[in-house]
């Protein structure tokens, strides 16, 4: 049986979570979902689930799986179990929308125009991106005179109004900022946020999701990452360091005191703090130290279709994705020894049955560890490069180094405090 792609989040509650091997994790409480202007979709975030000792957590709905008639299943029983609590600019279907009082604009209920109505459900739908939308809701047009909800009728949620990211009927100025950050890429909202007061960045940085930060927080200038790291309790910043690319965590534990690093890879997952801690052996100014520990890595009898499939993944950044790296098992770092690598135009050009092991470039150089900075400028000019290998003396793939992170490190100490085109910021350009 597929799973759907339309439910409504009154089905959802109560129904059991578990995890990949079966476990139940707990049960659906509610739906978190972050309201957003009539031009934009707004999306639902993630499940309210109440755990067998009554704690509350929060899980992605991007870690379903799927949605069983009378359970959902996570493609990982890894979660956290931090206490849940809504952030600014997120509320809850079942405590915060249902039974709120709306109105709408459907020109298909124009006998309902200028009346209150009451949300009773929320449909959510899953579009192609993975993302899970508001798509429709079922509201209650009238009451009998005994009191009673009658008139059921079903609206797109884009005629929905009177509800924002502050809540039903209010605006909150934390909330519609943070709201308004859902269209642009982490550096764009870094831009912003490195512009608001000390303060204000701090509570900004306290009301987004540990992922969202990590992204962004990597693409701040080194003093502000240093800077919300420190302000925040220490159990969320290990959280948050979780969430971030091993290589930027490593960069940024290093621009803290020694004593506050350690505590906070002792209280990282030993399994998230482990590459993270080999990274922070390598000199500051080699390819060790950009490096990521965690390209595509494949075994030589995978399928070309199996590989373009990992490649899709939309998480991936563009760079890492552009290649994928074949060894002997095994594929976790530092691997078995390295083999090969495949480039993505390599892929689309062969056939899905065929095994990477056969179509392998075997011939192209490998970064080391201990190269320069300079030495990787050299290798991605010359070969036309976005993303190359680094391996060991013994042959064995350590990580590969992606020219966005040799970039950042090139470039002036203090580029992102500049902007784009940090002529333009000063004055104005003449384009003609």
């Amino acid at each position: 049986m597929s799973s759907p792609t339309r439910v409504y989040v009154g089905r959802l509650s109560g129904m059991v979570v578990r995890g990949p091997d079966a476990e139940s994790i707990g049960r659906v409480r509610d739906v978190v979902v972050s309201i957003r202007s009539s031009r934009h979709a707004s999306r639902a975030l993630g499940l309210v689930v109440e755990m067998t000792n009554k704690r509350r957590i929060f899980v992605p709905l991007l870690r379903v799986a799927a949605i069983e008639p009378s359970e959902i299943t996570l493609v990982s029983g890894s979660v956290s179990i931090r206490e849940f609590k809504t952030r600014a600019g997120e509320l809850t279907v079942m405590k915060d929308l249902v039974g709120a009082k709306i109105h709408i604009d459907d020109p298909e209920l124009a006998h309902l125009h200028g009346k209150p109505v009451e949300i009773a459900d929320v449909e959510i739908e899953r579009t192609r991106t993975r993302d899970w939308v508001l798509s429709r809701a079922a509201v209650f047009s009238e009451r009998s005179a005994f009191g009673r909800r009658t008139g059921l009728e079903v609206t797109p949620w884009s005629h929905v109004q009177g509800i924002s990211a502050g809540g039903i009927g209010t605006s909150n100025a934390t909330a519609e900022l943070i709201a308004s950050f859902d269209d642009m890429r982490p550096a764009d909202i870094a831009t912003v946020i490195h512009e608001l007061p000390a303060q204000q960045r701090q509570q900004v940085a306290e009301e987004l999701t540990d992922d969202r930060l990590a992204d962004i927080i990597q693409e701040l200038p080194d003093d502000h990452q240093a800077e919300l790291i420190e302000s925040m309790d220490i159990e969320r910043a290990a959280d948050v360091l979780e969430e971030m690319d091993p290589d930027d965590a490593a960069d940024l534990l290093g621009e803290l005191p020694h004593e506050k690093a350690d505590v906070l890879l002792e209280l990282m997952d030993p399994e998230e703090s482990a590459p993270v801690r080999r990274l922070m052996t390598f000199s500051p100014d080699t390819v060790g130290a950009l490096m990521t520990p965690e390209p595509i890595i494949l075994t030589p009898q995978t399928t070309v279709a199996e590989a373009l499939a990992i490649v899709r993944n939309p998480e991936l950044p563009s760079s890492l994705s552009s290649m994928v790296f074949v060894v002997r098992p095994p594929t976790a770092t530092p691997t078995g020894k390295y083999l090969g690598c495949v480039h993505l135009q390599k892929l689309l050009r062969e056939p899905p049955s065929s095994l990477i092991g056969g179509i392998l470039d075997p011939d192209l150089p490998q970064l080391f560890a201990n190269d320069s900075q300079e030495t990787a400028a050299r290798y991605f000019a010359m070969y036309n490069l976005v993303c190359g290998p680094v391996l060991d003396e013994d042959q064995h793939l350590l990580g590969a180094v992606a020219v966005d992170d040799l970039l950042d490190h090139l470039l002036p100490e203090d580029w992102r405090e500049h902007g784009l085109r940090p002529s333009e910021s000063s004055q104005g350009v003449n384009r003609g």
